[in-house]
């Protein structure tokens, strides 16, 4: 069975045996005499006396941090969180979080949750959870405090963009639902898929989602909403591509050692979608977001409308330590034309920047935060050579007919959409 590989917000669980590192033999220790040092140093003159637990853990926890921002040394609290993220669901308020040049960010709130529905925005930085300031704690430190029983509250110090003061939200905490699929017709045969991320059932959810769908009507074109996705599971991203895609490359993936080269490639298969896409990515789309619009985009299956996604082209292995674990970046992943997107990210077909509603002006939910700017991003080389099951929910007209007049992104997909067998006919005959 293969190791899961997790991307963007999320991570990949890989199960390694001590057969799996490198000997011990192999590398000189002999620098570690000035960590001793330092560690007898503490032990002996430190204001209060610490265990060597506490001590190596944190020198962990640094030493990973110090690698980019997706490495991390867990704790069996923290690796429990992780695993949660991926299945089923977990106790909390619904944001996806990330580390950006000493400020704990939100990357997006998850959809109908009670972060959502509080005011919680992508680009939102967190400055302090229930009075404690973030500014010396890591990413996981603060999705720690953030989650708690069901029922109990939250409070989230949060400064909005271009806001001269931060506003306190009580966040009452809930179960968090990872349904990742969700829909509606635009106009007739026009279908709108909303992917908010890659957990577990994604591709079960797409697949429900497409199937329903066709039992009301025909399909003509497709809106694949992928903005503010910020990744999951490797394998739903090439399982997802892979359902619009009849054959060829997805991606591959390429590191330093032979188990982190691979190659993932689309089946032919009778549930196959055929119709015109029409893809929207924006600064939150992220890894494996990234991965499906690549695919599509490199394939010449769909139109990329938006804007310029997140730029996270790394792969992260979670190797258990006992009961901790090791989260750490191991390979880069590269388009089907070879292109490298680490902090560079996907520049859509048709640029189109996302126009805020009149009454929600001075507000901005589709910060541009990418992984450039954060601190300590993999740069970018020259691509080498070579919860509960979801559905779509299906409403009424006046509702796509309101979604439509807030969102100038959607209303170009659409018309895209509907455009693309004109647009490939003439193409054809010329």
């Amino acid at each position: 069975m293969l190791p899961r590989l997790f991307l963007g917000g999320l991570v990949l669980f890989a199960l390694f045996s001590a057969a799996d590192c490198p000997a011990a033999s192999n590398y000189d220790y002999s620098h570690l005499k000035r960590f001793s040092e330092v560690l007898d140093m503490v032990h002996k003159d430190y204001v209060r006396e610490v265990g060597n637990d506490e001590l190596v853990e944190g020198a962990l926890k640094g030493m990973l941090q110090a690698l980019d921002p997706h490495s991390a040394f867990l704790t069996p609290e923290e690796f429990s969180e992780m695993r949660d993220a991926t299945s089923g669901e977990f106790t909390g308020v619904g944001i996806e979080i990330s580390s950006e040049n000493g400020k704990i960010v939100v990357v997006t709130p998850i959809d109908d949750t009670p972060a959502k529905a509080a005011g919680v925005l992508a680009g939102d930085v967190i400055l302090a959870v229930d009075g404690k300031p973030t500014m010396e704690m890591n990413q996981n430190e603060v999705v720690g405090l953030i989650r708690g029983p069901k029922g109990t509250q939250v409070e989230l110090l949060i400064l909005h963009k271009n806001a001269v003061a931060p506003v306190s939200l009580k966040i009452e905490r809930d179960f968090i639902p990872l349904i990742s699929v969700r829909g509606r017709f635009l106009e007739e045969g026009f279908l709108w898929l909303r992917l908010s991320r890659f957990s577990e059932k994604t591709s079960d959810e797409l697949e429900k989602a497409l199937a329903d769908a066709r039992k009301k009507t025909p399909l003509k074109g497709i809106v694949l909403d992928l903005r503010n996705n910020p990744g999951g599971l490797l394998d739903q991203a090439v399982r997802v591509s892979d359902v619009f895609l009849q054959d060829g490359l997805i991606v591959y993936m390429k590191g330093r050692n032979a188990n982190a080269q691979r190659e993932f490639f689309a089946r032919r298969s009778s549930r196959d979608v055929t119709e015109p896409i029409a893809v929207l990515i924006n600064s939150g789309s992220a890894s494996a977001a990234e991965i499906v619009a690549g695919a599509l985009q490199d394939r010449k299956r769909a139109v990329l409308i938006g804007e310029r996604s997140f730029g996270k082209g790394s792969v992260q292995e979670v190797k258990p330590l006992g009961s901790f674990a090791v989260k750490l970046t191991t390979a880069l992943y590269y388009t089907p034309d070879g292109r490298s997107i680490q902090a560079e990210g996907i520049e859509p077909d048709l640029s189109i920047p996302f126009e805020m509603p009149r009454e929600n002006e001075g507000t901005d939910r589709f910060l541009r935060v990418r992984e450039q700017d954060l601190s300590r991003h993999l740069e970018n080389e020259a691509a080498p050579e070579g919860g509960r099951e979801g559905g779509v929910a299906f409403v009424a007209d006046q509702d796509a007919a309101h979604m439509l007049d807030r969102d100038n992104q959607l209303r170009m997909a659409l018309q895209v959409v509907k455009s693309l067998p004109r647009i490939q006919e003439l193409s054809w005959k010329q």
